[in-house]
């Protein structure tokens, strides 16, 4: 089957690496900073913990995982270094993504489906509202999902039946967007397109607001 860009209704946006940028390397750095050198896999884009994961899908409380960070490290870190070293992998998000999304609502319906964390959620919230003026996950998406609400984290399929049975989706007209690979695969699971956004940003993919793909 060959699916062209008018034939997409619904888009779901990564938030982490497509719309939002962020830096996995300045986690590993934040430890440094604070004389933790010896890290391993502990954290990496490819790779994260069990307990990272669970701290993702909600299942452990930002208090649990602060405690986790003191027994993996062996150091008695504060609660508000823990969150600076978690909250290192943040950068930015660029008006003109926001632009952009805001001039797509004209022609589709926009979603977003993001793993998260409570540490990270309440930080980019608070400084993407004190940057534009308003919340954006209100003004650029019809709904956000955040894994730590949903208790459940990309790839599962879960996440991705949940979003299209709760806004009635038709999967064959809602694409996918993310910049890791291996998180589309659920969305392809349950009938959703997907796109690997493997360079670029999400400007690339769009010409005067209307998406430009194939598959």
């Amino acid at each position: 089957m060959h699916t062209e860009a008018n034939q997409i209704r619904n888009i779901i946006f990564d938030f982490g690496g497509v719309i939002h940028d962020i830096r996995y390397e300045n986690v590993g750095e934040a430890f440094v900073r604070h004389g933790i050198t010896n890290l391993g896999d502990f954290y990496s884009k490819d790779f994260q913990t069990p307990e990272m994961d669970q701290f993702e899908k909600g299942l452990l409380s930002p208090a649990e995982y602060r405690n986790y960070i003191r027994r993996m490290t062996g150091r008695n870190l504060s609660d508000s270094d823990i969150d600076d070293i978690v909250n290192a992998i943040l950068i930015d998000v660029p008006a003109e993504r926001v632009e952009l999304l805001i001039r797509l609502r004209d022609s589709y319906r926009l979603f977003l489906f993001s793993n998260t964390n409570q540490i990270n959620y309440d930080c980019f919230t608070s400084r993407l509202q004190q940057k534009f003026g308003f919340d954006i996950f209100e003004r650029c998406f019809d709904a956000a999902y955040f894994s730590h609400f949903m208790h459940c984290r990309k790839p599962s399929p879960d996440g991705f039946r949940q979003i299209i049975d709760e806004q009635h989706l038709a999967p064959d007209e809602t694409l996918f967007i993310d910049d890791i690979a291996k998180n589309l695969d659920g969305a392809r699971t349950v009938g959703i397109h997907g796109l690997h956004l493997a360079s670029g940003t999400i400007l690339d993919l769009f010409d005067k607001e209307r998406l430009v793909w194939s598959k």
